[in-house]
């Protein structure tokens, strides 16, 4: 059962203002500026809004917190403050921390190397091992919750939370805890991420007109990814327990498929894309007809949005074409390893307000990307009642996730 949720959002750092803004078909994309060794370098990205001091006022420091474990900390606080769950020293010792990340602590990385490699490299942060290594964050998380369940950090490039998520449901429902706080953030918008992607040529070209359109998922003049930043997590609880305390619940988290493309790295397969979604719902006991949204992958890139789109027929067959499928990332950008997380918890919003958050910026329709993708804003008042979130790799990891509305006691 989900009963918490925590987002860090370049559409606001609160579940409810992420969601009302998405389906408003408001984009958290904007022209930003990096620092690079040779003056600013100006971008297309999705930042967020982020006071440290609102979320660890003094005498609590960051100085030794990257931005990735900053977020994380402040999402996993507020969604164990929204499960209102009490844990008792023995609950603690049953609840873990499940937490995915693609590039980690790439702020710290990138400060550290200007350090070493303009400056002095005999002055780096004493503690700076300690910032980058990639399990901070859900080090952190346990620390500050007493938590001595399993703590563990999954790193599979845009699959990462979505995996981070799934396997904390198995730990659940295979008795090794009764809880697990499970998500996952990134923080990639330092200089050298950007150049490094821009040498990769997946980045979107900005649109001049207005940047806030430049990520155009499934669209025919599609260009590119959009690099975004934040973090989500979830309080997942034993379903019994979670019951018997009377706790709200967004849903039940019922599938969770995991695949793998062995034949490229960046190249993504329909028969991967399509083998992961069938085990989910092999997982979750449900056929494709009990799928009633989908929140697509969607980067906007040429040859996912097609891969992603053929997958989808091949799985749903022609229920495809009647089922609302989404890509958010048009809007809060690509969060690399924490996008699985964000776009579940996303997704339980939707079955959650029986809403379904569209694909903005969808005006020149591809003809090989031709299902129900909510063009213009939300569709309210729908009948939501299993939903289906995706997450592709590179490297080949995918991951999707399924969750239903909580069946009666």
């Amino acid at each position: 059962m989900v009963t918490g949720l925590g987002v860090i959002s370049p559409l606001g750092n609160d579940p409810d203002t992420l969601f009302s803004k998405l389906m408003a078909a408001e984009s958290g994309i904007r022209l930003i500026t990096a620092d690079g060794p040779r003056g600013q370098y100006s971008v297309v990205a999705a930042p967020v809004e982020f006071d440290p001091v609102l979320y660890f006022p003094p005498p609590q420091k960051t100085n030794n917190l990257d931005r990735v474990s900053q977020f994380s900390i402040a999402a996993a606080a507020m969604a164990l403050k929204d499960s209102m769950i009490q844990l008792t020293d023995d609950g603690k010792r049953r609840c873990g921390v499940s937490w995915g990340t693609g590039m980690g602590a790439a702020n710290t990385l990138e400060d550290s190397y200007k350090q070493v490699l303009l400056h002095d490299p005999n002055r780096l942060k004493p503690l700076t091992i300690l910032m980058v290594m990639n399990n901070a964050p859900a080090s952190h998380i346990a620390i500050q919750h007493g938590l001595s369940g399993p703590s563990l950090t999954y790193s599979c490039a845009c699959a990462s939370s979505a995996v981070a998520i799934g396997e904390a449901c198995r730990q659940i429902r295979h008795g090794y805890a009764d809880a697990m706080i499970a998500g996952g953030a990134e923080a990639p918008l330092s200089f050298s991420l950007f150049k490094a992607w821009e040498a990769l040529r997946v980045l979107a070209i900005p649109n001049r007109a207005d940047p806030s359109a430049t990520c155009r998922p499934f669209s025919k003049n599609r260009s590119g990814l959009v690099l975004g930043e934040g973090a989500a997590m979830v309080v997942l609880e034993e379903r019994e327990a979670a019951l018997r305390r009377g706790a709200r619940v967004y849903g039940e988290l019922v599938g969770y498929g995991s695949s793998n493309d062995p034949s490229h790295i960046t190249k993504p397969s329909v028969e991967g894309q399509a083998h992961a979604m069938t085990l989910a719902l092999a997982d979750a006991g449900l056929t494709p007809s009990d799928i009633d949204y989908v929140n697509a992958h969607g980067t906007a890139t040429v040859l996912n949005d097609v891969t992603e789109t053929r997958a989808i027929k091949q799985v749903f067959g022609e229920r495809a074409y009647k089922l609302p499928v989404s890509s958010t990332k048009s809007m809060h950008g690509h969060l690399l390893g924490g996008a699985g997380a964000m776009e579940f918890v996303i997704a339980l919003l939707a079955m959650h307000n029986m809403a379904v958050p569209p694909t903005a910026h969808l005006e020149v329709p591809d003809p090989e990307c031709d299902l129900d993708y909510v063009t213009g804003r939300g569709r309210r008042d729908q009948d939501i009642r299993v939903v289906m979130s995706n997450s592709f790799a590179f490297g080949g990891t995918n991951a999707v996730l399924i969750a239903r509305k909580p069946e009666p006691s």
